[in-house]
This record gives structure tokens, sequence and C-alpha cells, in this order.
């Protein structure tokens, strides 16, 4: 993902998250409140996609589907790793 395109990105998750529709315009206008230069096709392009699909659903879908399973594993994982650092740190007071 390039700076651009990040910095659109937010700009959308912004407006959207106020509620406020989605415009080319809206979106320009916030990157350049962030003192950001993108391209100039950046803006409209991303108006469009929030235009055509519902952000709300894009953002609580993401990590839907496909790919479940591993990431349940690296949690275990990642308990059993809290556990052995929450046994070591009482161990020590």
């Amino acid at each position: 993902m390039s700076f651009g395109e990040l910095a659109c990105t937010c700009a959308t998750l912004i407006l959207h998250d106020d509620r406020i529709p989605v415009t080319a315009e809206k979106i320009a206008t916030l990157v350049k409140a962030a003192d950001l230069t993108v391209e100039s096709y950046l803006p409209s392009l991303f108006a469009k996609l929030a235009e055509k699909r519902n952000l709300g659903d894009l953002i609580t879908n993401v990590g839907s589907g496909v790919g479940g399973a591993p990431f349940a594993g690296a949690t275990a994982a990642a308990e059993e790793k809290r556990k052995k650092v929450t046994m070591t740190w009482v161990s020590l007071v």
C-alpha cells in the first residue's frame, strides 16, 4: 500500500466514523488538513469505492472467512505464553 493510499484510507475511515458522506472533496480536504499530498486521482477512487460498497460491512468482515484456524492456534499459543509470564512474575514477587 502506498503512502497516498494509506492517507486516503484513513480519511475515508474518519469520514465514515463521523457519519459524514464520503466524497472526493472531503477526502482531499482531510488529506490537505493533515498537510499531506497524494496523487490527484486517489480521493475520487476512494470515494467511488465508498459509494459502491458498504464500509461498515467491509470493516466488520475483516478477517472473516478463510484463515481463521491459524489465528485460533496463534491465540492459544499467546495465551499459553501469557500464563507462563504471569506465573514467572508471581514467583518473583
